[in-house]
């Protein structure tokens, strides 16, 4: 039996399956007798919050945002992402670093700390901050989707650049940007700046780690492959095949790394996913960015003002949410 959703609302897209097979559920376990299970609906700062009982698994809850899926959890098994472009990412944290390495992580965008409860599984003792500012969304998920027991797992109410600009250099082994206001990113956490930011917080071999929805023209892929190009040596980008062709939208994810990334292990590891997907590096990766935009703070702030001229709307580009705090330890 399969189910497949793909939203894309937040740039995000929902892959369950329950099937045989490495990475994929074993079996799903109905809840005990007399456990009821019931939606939970808050409004939190960003929105109308949702978390949903997975009708297929006991202990698995999916979370949407204004209708919008957003983050899936298993508690009962940390280590089954629902979600695709997490899987990914998660494929290149196993990968690049020795197996059962506890890691120091940073964590743009919190949602229901899916990627955190992972790491936590897999490399139990692993530092992690979560920059999530939407702090009464952190409160509902914690309140009905408890962490582990001795995680080290910090949440911080903050915007997503403040916390990357204030971290202090080379203190990360990963850095993870999953941030979305509606269907696209804000656009202060788009530009060569703010890449440079979470490549100042990464050790040498440290890796960056980026969501970036992707529209039928590509055009914002592009730009951002061209924009984490000129900030890492090192760049790859993960994709299925009907995205990279512009025959639907999806989610694409860009690595980058000052150190040569594990190339083949990860086009192995994407292309026996349950939906497989496509390792783009090299030459095809620079003819997909060539011609593209690098996006800078100044070509934002100029195109924000211009926005705020013609709709009469405030002039809000920066991290003006929260202020810088050190991210130490």
């Amino acid at each position: 039996m399969e189910r497949d959703w793909q939203g894309q609302g937040a740039g995000r897209e929902i892959i369950g399956r329950v099937a045989d097979g490495a990475g994929r559920r074993r079996g799903s376990r109905t809840a005990a007798a007399g456990r009821a299970r019931v939606a939970v609906h808050q409004e939190v700062r960003l929105g109308s919050a949702e978390l949903v009982p997975d009708i297929d698994d006991a202990d698995s809850w999916l979370l949407f945002i204004d209708g919008v899926p957003q983050s899936g959890v298993d508690l009962a098994d940390p280590g089954y992402l629902e979600f695709e472009y997490v899987r990914r990412i998660a494929h290149i944290a196993d990968l690049a670093f020795l197996p059962g390495e506890p890691l120091r992580v940073v964590h743009l965008g919190g949602g229901a700390l899916t990627l955190p409860r992972y790491l936590q599984h897999t490399r139990p003792g692993s530092r992690q901050l979560v920059a999530e500012i939407d702090d009464a969304l952190t409160t509902l998920v914690r309140a009905h989707l408890p962490l582990p027991a001795g995680h080290r797992i910090r949440v911080r109410a903050a915007d997503a650049r403040a916390v990357a600009e204030s971290a202090r250099e080379g203190s990360y082994d990963l850095v993870v940007a999953d941030v979305f206001a509606g269907a696209v990113t804000p656009p202060h956490l788009t530009t060569a700046e703010f890449v440079a930011a979470t490549a100042r917080a990464l050790r040498p071999g440290g890796v960056y780690a980026v969501n970036v929805a992707g529209d039928l023209r590509l055009s914002a892929a592009r730009s951002s492959v061209a924009t984490i190009r000129c900030v890492y040596k090192e760049t790859v980008m993960v994709a299925e095949a009907g995205v990279l062709r512009g025959r639907r939208r999806g989610n694409l994810v860009i690595f980058g790394s000052d150190q040569a990334l594990p190339e083949a292990a990860l086009a192995r590891a994407v292309a026996g996913d349950p939906f497989p997907a496509r390792l783009v590096t090299g030459a095809d990766l620079a003819r997909l960015a060539s011609g593209a935009r690098i996006v800078t703070d100044a070509a934002v702030l100029t195109e924000t003002a211009g926005l705020a001229e013609t709709t009469g709307t405030a002039n809000v580009t920066a991290s003006s949410e929260a202020s810088p705090q050190p991210t130490e330890w």
